[in-house]
């Protein structure tokens, strides 16, 4: 018996130094992940920096072409990674069928510090091989004229009654600078995202429903939830209904993306902390901007700072519906599918030097209206998959009234959002007692082995 609790005592202490080690190097993991989690605050020499934008880690590297010839292609579901340098034009190549609608979104990121002119932006376009335009957009830093991520977008659409680019082929995206007196001569990087949504069975309706509930909701009132925020559109933190806290730097921009399904509207609005000081006024200080699955401008809205709390709300959107598409203009031409819409909230970099680096407290009120409903059905899936979908169906009413509730997104998704709920503490914790209780069971096991078996 001696020699049996000697040898059982003795597992008891390995298991134990097997979990602390475990243990140790978990927290040690957890430190060095914390530093560089989404939403968190760099310092230098005692400053606030602001963390740079965050491309997909998984980008391929392309260079930008400044004709058609060399044009690399571009295949929907791969993100891609490239720069514009001067104010030429650069082309990407797109082959395309005659049957799915084709989505490019560029993100373009100035470098940071520099100077730039409110006209300051890209502009970009898809044209097919003897240059007819199929689709146009321009985006600008605007007023605060500083050096902030951009998105824009191109699109090839197969819509009933148009005439240009319904044809198989080559196409072309092109890139440019928009002309202003200003010249940083800082190359500009890029993040280009194409995506290709299938047909829909039939031919459905072409006319836009132009009655819809177009009144503000009341504003949740719920407990605030701590979820930092991601630092691009790869990592944007997955969010629903409800009150979501996090802290933002000058220059910052923090990226949300939200569940919205076919029939259902989506409200947001985002708070800015006092500052504690009065001294002055930032114009424009804090911005939110709305940005559907393919990344494309829904809507915005900006605020000025005077050092007091300060709180600004989307205007109210139109429910999600695919023949939006046939709208003329934003904010419905955009809601024109299912998915996950993305929010991202930027502070001005004035606010630093009126106010101080910060960081600043930042609550984003989220809401969503409506019923989720069946969506088109479509013929065959997007590329990649998943990107016009929350994954849930027939989910309770979000009528604007409730409080409670949140968008359907799918068992995984809202997984996902329990667990960043929930806290990085909180995980690790959860994830320490299950390594505990495992390492607790194994050691019985291997007791009662040793007990049955002596000489083994």
């Amino acid at each position: 018996m001696g020699r049996r609790r000697g040898w059982a005592t003795a597992l008891r202490e390995a298991v134990v130094r097997t979990a602390a080690g475990r243990i140790t190097a978990v927290a040690a993991a957890f430190c060095v992940a914390s530093a560089g989690l989404p939403g968190t605050v760099a310092e230098a020499a005692g400053t606030a920096e602001a963390p740079s934008y965050a491309f997909d880690r998984n980008a391929r590297a392309i260079t930008a072409a400044r004709g058609t010839t060399d044009a690399v292609r571009l295949e929907p579901g791969t993100t891609y990674r490239s720069a514009l340098v001067g104010r030429e034009k650069v082309y990407y190549r797109l082959e395309l069928d005659a049957a799915a609608t084709a989505y490019v979104s560029v993100t373009a990121v100035p470098a940071a510090g520099t100077t730039l002119a409110s006209g300051d932006g890209i502009r970009v376009s898809v044209q097919n091989a003897d240059s007819g335009s199929c689709s146009y957009d321009t985006v600008t830093v605007g007023a605060s004229r500083e050096a902030h991520p951009v998105t824009a977008w191109g699109a090839r659409e197969i819509l009933d009654g148009k005439g240009l680019c319904q044809e198989a082929g080559t196409y072309y995206l092109v890139v440019e600078r928009t002309e202003t007196s200003t010249e940083d001569g800082q190359p500009w990087e890029l993040e280009l995202t194409p995506v290709s949504e299938p047909p829909s069975t039939g031919t459905g309706a072409t006319s836009v429903p132009e009655v819809w509930n177009s009144a503000t909701p009341a504003p949740l009132v719920e407990e605030p939830v701590n979820r930092p925020g991601g630092a691009g559109f790869s990592d944007a933190t997955a969010v629903r209904q409800g009150v979501w806290r996090d802290e933002i730097v000058p220059g910052q921009t923090l990226f949300y993306k939200v569940p919205v399904d076919w029939g259902q509207q989506l409200y947001a609005t985002v708070d800015l902390d006092s500052a504690g000081t009065d001294s002055g006024f930032v114009v424009p200080a804090l911005d939110l901007t709305a940005y559907n699955p393919v990344r494309a401008e829904i809507a915005d809205t900006s605020i000025g700072y005077g050092g007091t709390q300060k709180s600004t709300s989307l205007p109210p959107l139109p429910p999600v519906r695919h023949v939006n598409r046939y709208a003329p203009t934003n904010p419905t031409q955009s809601l024109r599918f299912a998915g996950f819409h993305y929010l991202a909230v930027y502070l001005s970099a004035h606010v630093a030097e009126r106010f101080g680096d910060g960081p600043y407290g930042v609550k984003l009120r989220v809401r969503i209206g409506g019923t989720a409903q069946a969506g088109p059905a479509y013929q065959g899936g997007s590329v990649p998959g998943g990107v016009f979908d929350t994954g849930a169906r027939g989910g309770r009413s979000t009528s604007p009234g409730g409080a409670d509730d949140a968008a359907g997104g799918g068992d995984d998704a809202m997984t996902a959002v329990a667990v960043g709920g929930l806290g990085t503490g909180s995980a690790l914790l959860l994830v320490l007692g299950v390594w505990t209780v495992t390492a607790r069971r194994r050691a019985s096991a291997q007791i009662r082995a040793s007990a049955q078996n002596p000489m083994a």
